[in-house]
């Protein structure tokens, strides 16, 4: 396919042929949802586990912390990994459809190449124990089979099995005794957490990631992600999507801070934040495509070289934030104004680096390295 004359908001504005046919709006959304995690997962480099799961627990000292922690729960938490997941679905459609184009074995190849991703998830797991790409490696295989269903069966099923999740709360909420302790460091920075309580949180984990990747996939197949609808479309969509999730998060945290953040509570509060994960992740979605719409500026086009570098972006925050917050820093009293400090420090870092690096290379350099392994012969990196 040769270089269009002129870039648009959905074709890339430089590259070699093999990427003229980026759609930048998925580039866009990887971008922004790959900044937007870090939000949640600094507080897991820098604090104990519990304060990930209860404001109440480390790092909240002063209001403008209170503040900070209590936007993150009703803005952040769940729904930029939610993107990342819809984003990560639609990836493995849109490789396995250009690999068939190209009359490569494309199931073979995208189990492949997603058994790589399972090896780098491992590697990223001995650094910090919050690695998604192990959960999207092992649901992969899942979507290669399931990638050609209907988009409308696979919108409900993968919001079946997320609304399933409320359920299993209540459950589990039910075997916890009134003192916590089967929470442990979940939620009291003390005690080992019981094995019950561990398998629901994998089972929360694991089957939110799969719902949202299969609502990625459908969203792909009716051109949602790719900027094909009309912009009246994405308002109604960011309208009734953050009309409907932000309200439920807030609501969630809500119930946490009427009992004071008591342990007989923990599971259920969180139940309004998993449904509203849905919508809220969806109204996102449709404000980012209709900004990058939008007149291309220069923050645009960082953005979209920070989620073609999504998976470099994604490591180095873990690399950056272990080194700085648990080696540098370990000795320091870290609160989440602190930790918000740093996050703006490596946004703008990656803002700068992955612009600045694609304009010399045709790939981040974890995903060339990737890209090697998946067809097994060295890649042209340097333009």
């Amino acid at each position: 396919m040769p270089e269009p004359a002129a870039p648009t908001p959905q074709t890339a504005d430089r590259g070699p042929v093999a990427e003229s046919a980026r759609i930048t709006h998925l580039d866009m959304l990887r971008g922004v949802a790959v900044l937007g995690i870090l939000l949640m997962n600094a507080v897991s480099y820098g604090l104990p586990s519990a304060a990930y799961f209860n404001l109440s627990a480390e790092g909240t000292e002063t209001w403008l912390d209170w503040t900070i922690g209590i936007l993150g729960e009703i803005f952040v938490d769940q729904k930029f990994m939610g993107i990342f997941s819809i984003l990560f679905g639609a990836g493995i459609v849109l490789f396995a459809d250009r690999a068939a184009a190209k009359g490569v074995r494309a199931n073979w190849l995208s189990l492949w190449r997603n058994l790589l991703l399972l090896g780098i998830g491992v590697l990223h797991t001995l650094l910090w124990d919050g690695d998604v790409l192990v959960m999207y490696a092992i649901a992969a295989p899942i979507l290669i089979l399931v990638r050609r269903a209907p988009a409308r069966s696979l919108l409900i099923a993968g919001a079946a099995l997320i609304l399933i999740i409320p359920f299993v709360a209540v459950a589990a909420q039910a075997a916890v005794d009134p003192d916590g302790r089967q929470l442990g460091d979940l939620w009291l920075s003390a005690g080992d957490t019981s094995d019950g309580i561990g398998i629901y949180v994998l089972f929360d984990f694991f089957v939110r990631a799969l719902g949202m990747m299969l609502i990625g996939v459908a969203l792909f197949r009716m051109g949602v992600l790719s900027g094909e609808k009309p912009p009246k479309f994405y308002r109604r969509m960011a309208l009734f999507g953050l009309g409907t999730g932000l309200p439920l998060a807030a609501l969630g945290v809500g119930i946490a801070a009427i009992y004071d953040f008591d342990p007989k509570i923990a599971l259920l509060a969180a139940i309004p934040n998993t449904v509203g994960t849905i919508p809220a992740a969806l109204g996102f979605i449709a404000l980012i495509i209709l900004w990058n719409m939008r007149r291309q500026r220069r923050i645009h086009r960082a953005l979209h070289a920070t989620g073609r570098m999504a998976l470099t972006n994604y490591l180095t925050q873990t690399i950056i934030g272990v080194l700085v917050l648990q080696v540098l820093l370990e000795d320091a009293d870290l609160t989440r104004t602190a930790i918000l400090g740093f996050v703006l420090a490596v946004w703008a870092l990656q803002l700068l680096w992955s612009p600045a690096w694609l304009n010399r290379f045709r790939f981040g350099p974890f995903e060339w390295l990737w890209r090697v392994a998946t067809y097994r012969r060295i890649q042209p990196l340097r333009r």
